[in-house]
């Protein structure tokens, strides 16, 4: 039998609270922790992509370049990295932009979302990802108006914050926390 993941559950306000398995976590809608990372091309798309239809939460739809679990006792920043290099086999300077609270809109995750740049090749792992797609803010925008249901919640949260605060943020690569 494959080794599951373990989380921390942690409270409303993030902190944390116990473990348990993946299965446990999901079955049971308890708080835990996520990443996302959004990947922007120096010509400002950014990378989305159509999870693999064997996701065990939100298959076939489009999502951040990259996301995941923090695992138990991992660092937000860790599992960035980590997820970055998992999902599209690469590295770069990643800059924290915001942290929205666990709730239904965010799957129960306490959600971290960062941003990098870079034109560096992707190499998607097949097992996450179906395919992957370069759009821009707009077409995204247009995307989620036409189908809001072809995306994941947290996907559309951090999406929706993006627009509407996120954008203006200066976008310095660099991360303080990395």
């Amino acid at each position: 039998m494959p080794h599951e993941e373990i989380f921390d559950v942690c409270d409303a306000q993030d902190h944390v609270i116990g473990q348990a398995t993946r299965s446990d976590v999901h079955a049971r809608g308890l708080l835990h922790r996520a990443v996302h990372i959004w990947v922007f091309r120096s010509d400002g798309r950014l990378l989305i992509h159509l999870r693999s239809a064997t996701k065990d939460e939100f298959p076939g739809c489009y999502t951040s370049s990259a996301s995941g679990h923090v695992d138990a006792g991992e660092t937000y920043d860790a599992a960035a990295a980590r997820e970055l290099g998992e999902e599209l086999g690469i590295a770069a300077p990643l800059k924290w932009l915001v942290q929205l609270p666990a709730g239904t809109e965010t799957a129960n995750e306490h959600t971290v979302l960062y941003r990098c740049e870079t034109d560096a090749a992707v190499t998607p792992d097949p097992g996450e990802i179906d395919r992957i797609e370069w759009r821009t803010v707009n077409e995204i925008a247009a995307m989620i108006d036409r189908s809001p249901d072809q995306f994941t919640p947290p996907f559309r949260s951090l999406f929706a914050w993006y627009r509407e605060l996120g954008s203006a943020l200066p976008h310095s690569p660099v991360s303080p926390h990395i």
